[in-house]
């Protein structure tokens, strides 16, 4: 008995020792995976508590750890509301991360812990809207028809199976007026949503501004200086704005990757991109790339005067033009915008955006994108196979061709992580918005309720009363 009790007694004192070392291991050298999971927690808790105005909580509970890896279910997050800092630690104590609310900037990650830095890097003055009682879009007024097209549509979006999984916002609009709209349970029109990638077609519109004014052109080359001593000096803008320059980049979620070191490890979202070496010529091979659209963001800033003119560019040049009011584009702890991935907007200001690309640049009779920069926006490149398009947008909806489900085909599409999109129809002239937290896994699929939408409002099909049950049950 004593033999044993001084074996247990070894046995418990080795794991106390190895629960020792991997504590002091884990805080001294925590893997770079688990500072990717904190900076991914604090991040997003940081831009819905103070963009959003939603409990941090609940954000840590439903945005973070229900749809994602399930270490990130021993993720605590603090929130310093005084100071504008988020703080992430696996199991509390470990590989903190950080993100700090800029004010008009949002949030942005701080990855090597520098706040100070951070708050100086970068600075846009918060502007007051006056309120409208203006029609949307020229103001926020949204009077919904309650006619029999009405009806069925309320009707449609009101099913789950239509409006998918964990759906957030939905809005239609047609002949430039929303006439249909709804909203997940705890979001508004007035709840700024994520647009994840949608964030890349915005991105290369302000582009698109500075076209028009002769400051970038699609035939720029020699676009960085550390690009000037070989091949990539030959790179075109054109061919990052249509993710065929032979860049290496790993857009893999799953692990550390270049776009998870991009995104949570280097508070310099431009680096891994700007010294990635070029794996193929120009345009033999389509590679979706989300550092190639922030590195868009930094060449698109470099040609204002100023990093004042740069920050306050897309607000003077896009948002403010449009009415896009709550529009938040995030920038990284240097300043870059994150052109990839981070513009909060309500549902409709994204509708906004949509009404404006369907309209072809044109806004109450301006013109703010170059006569043809849409239609580039609707050309398919070689490269991809005819699904991505020669400007930083989509001609196939999640999980497929858009022929296999009956839409015109001139629809393209803005999409984002996690199920947001917005479908442009130009020869239905119409847009629908679809935001929400349903991953891909879920495989919803928004074109079957952009079809049911186009058969109720092309007026040869507009259905009565009598077919609305029939309507929103078909394909149930």
């Amino acid at each position: 008995m004593r033999l044993i009790s001084r074996v247990i007694g070894a046995l418990f004192l080795l794991l106390l020792i190895i629960v020792a070392g991997g504590a002091v291991w884990l805080w001294v050298s925590p893997p770079e995976l688990l500072r990717v999971g904190d900076g991914y927690a604090a991040k997003i808790v940081c831009s819905n508590t103070f963009i959003a105005k939603r409990d941090p909580e609940q954000v840590l509970a439903d945005d973070v750890q229900a749809p994602g890896n399930p270490a990130l279910k021993l993720v605590n997050v603090s929130v310093d509301r005084d100071d504008g800092v988020v703080t992430a630690r696996f199991l509390g104590m470990f590989a903190p991360n950080y993100a700090l609310y800029r004010g008009a900037l949002g949030c942005t990650t701080v990855p090597d812990g520098d706040l100070q830095a951070a708050r100086s890097a970068a600075f846009l003055n918060k502007v007051r809207v006056a309120k409208s009682d203006s029609l949307w879009p020229d103001g926020n007024k949204v009077t919904l028809n309650q006619d029999e097209t009405g009806v069925v549509l309320s009707k449609l979006l009101a099913n789950p199976d239509f409006a998918g999984p964990a759906m957030r916002a939905i809005v239609i609009v047609k002949d430039g007026r929303i006439v249909a709209e709804a909203y997940g349970d705890g979001f508004t029109n007035a709840t700024p949503l994520i647009g994840w990638s949608m964030t890349k077609t915005v991105n290369a519109a302000i582009i698109g501004r500075l076209m028009l004014s002769g400051r970038m052109s699609f035939d720029d080359q020699n676009l960085l200086p550390q690009w000037s001593g070989d091949v990539r000096k030959n790179i075109k803008l054109s061919d990052l704005l249509g993710m065929e320059s032979g860049l290496a980049f790993n857009e893999g979620y799953g692990a550390v990757s270049d776009v998870t070191r991009m995104l949570y490890l280097d508070p310099d979202s431009t680096r891994v991109a700007a010294n990635a070496p070029q794996e193929v010529a120009v345009g033999e091979r389509f590679s979706y790339s989300s550092g190639t659209a922030t590195l868009l963001s930094r060449l698109w800033m470099n040609r204002l005067p100023n990093e004042s003119a740069a920050i306050a560019y897309p607000r003077e040049a896009l948002f403010a033009p449009l009415g896009m009011s709550s529009a938040v584009l995030e920038a990284d702890e240097r300043g870059t915008y994150v052109g990839s991935s981070y513009l909060y907007a309500t549902a409709r200001d994204w509708a906004r955006f949509g009404q404006f690309l369907l309209q072809d640049g044109v806004w109450k009779g301006q013109r703010l994108l170059p006569e043809g920069f849409v239609g580039a926006m609707r050309t398919p490149t070689t490269s991809s196979e005819g699904i991505y398009t020669q400007v930083q947008a989509w001609l196939a909806g999640p999980g497929g061709s858009d022929a296999q489900f009956g839409l015109p085909t001139d629809t393209f599409w803005m999409l984002g992580h996690d199920g947001q999109s917005v479908a442009i129809v130009p020869s239905a002239n119409l847009v629908l918005v679809r935001m929400g937290l349903t991953p891909g896994w879920v495989d919803y699929k928004p074109q079957i309720l952009l079809k049911k939408i186009l058969d109720i409002t092309t007026p040869a099909k507009t259905s009565g009363p009598a077919d609305a049950d029939r309507v929103v049950q078909d394909n149930q």
